[in-house]
């Protein structure tokens, strides 16, 4: 062989193992977020859920950026979006109701919108936020809406999902009958002492519904926030925690866990400002939230948990691939001829 044909052989052989090195990282590059994509059109993902959260329906004018008398007609967008994508599950984040000062007339302001969240096929889960409980107590909450616990857990195919109650003062009171400061939130002692045994117990991974915020102090976030997350991050268990409360739409990720806050339902007029998602559960503890009108989108997040850090993002894994391939490319220079015909 002529020295011209083992350059050009040598080179050829570089160019194959480089091109041989790229498709390598590029298979594994956001390898999980594929996954994700396989499973949506795979079809259905394991859990579906309609989320909608501070509706605040009173039947009074407006005030501010609030209309309370346009949420049935908000709800009713979003329970045919529920219907024709067959959620599974619909979650009231809480603030379902506003306050008149009267518990006969937050009654009727109840029974009214429940029977718009009643009639969506499915179950249904209602979170206690503070106007909910305004001049009601949570017994009677809890009756009107046909729910027996304001803190419980249920498991659905193979997640599990904990609704918390911060609907507590400080001195660990509950609220009711205007007796309270909505600044003054805790998750009380004997809950946090359930939902530590409860993530114990679980196999499962876990979601967690809470009206009043995990991921910021008050005053929207609730006082023992910390003691909460700590209890989640030592779990390993949890995934995600969906919250209302703020009005806004947010994302924080804390200890490894997700915090979402939903838009409010009640703020602007017209339908152009409403706000509700559906939750998306894939294999493999994917995880998508498909926001509408004013709601925004996240994810999908693909979550590899060994030690309750999440995998790295695209970015990152681009960027780790590339430098692999720098370092293997670096190392051609001083490799013998692989073997060229002659």
């Amino acid at each position: 062989m002529e020295d011209h044909d083992v350059d050009r052989c040598r080179s050829l052989t570089r160019r194959a193992f480089l091109r041989r090195s790229l498709a390598g990282a590029s298979l594994g590059v956001c390898d999980a977020v594929r996954r994700v994509g396989a499973n949506e059109e795979d079809g259905r993902p394991r859990v579906r859920i309609g989320l909608v959260t501070d509706l605040h329906y009173a039947d009074k004018p407006a005030a501010g950026t609030r209309h309370y008398r346009e949420t049935p007609a908000k709800f009713a967008e979003a329970a045919r979006r529920f219907r024709e994508e067959n959620a599974d599950l619909v979650v009231e984040l809480g603030d379902l109701i506003d306050g008149s000062g009267s518990p006969e007339v937050e009654s009727e302001y109840l029974k009214r919108i429940v029977k718009d969240v009643a009639a969506i096929p499915g179950r249904r889960r209602y979170v206690l936020g503070n106007h909910c409980v305004g001049s009601l107590t949570k017994p009677e909450f809890l009756r009107l809406v046909g729910q027996e616990r304001s803190y419980d857990s249920f498991d659905l195919n193979g997640t599990h999902f904990i609704a918390l109650d911060a609907c507590f003062r400080a001195d660990g009171q509950p609220y009711g009958r205007k007796n309270f400061d909505w600044k003054d939130s805790l998750v009380a002692p004997a809950e946090v002492q359930w939902l530590r045994e409860d993530l114990r117990k679980t196999p499962h991974k876990s979601v967690v519904f809470i009206h009043q915020r995990l991921d910021v102090p008050p005053p929207h976030g609730v006082k023992n926030a910390p003691e909460v997350r700590k209890i989640l991050e030592e779990s390993r268990k949890v995934l995600l925690v969906l919250q209302g409360h703020s009005h806004q739409n947010d994302h924080k990720q804390l200890g490894g866990i997700h915090y979402v806050t939903l838009a409010a339902m009640v703020e602007g007029t017209g339908p152009e400002n409403n706000a509700y998602a559906l939750l998306d559960l894939f294999p493999g503890d994917a995880i998508r939230i498909r926001g509408f009108r004013r709601q925004k989108s996240y994810g999908p997040w693909p979550l590899e948990r060994t030690s309750g850090i999440p995998s790295r993002d695209c970015v990152a894994c681009a960027h780790d691939a590339k430098h692999r391939v720098s370092m293997e490319a670096a190392t051609i220079a001083s490799m013998p001829t692989l073997g060229c015909a002659e």
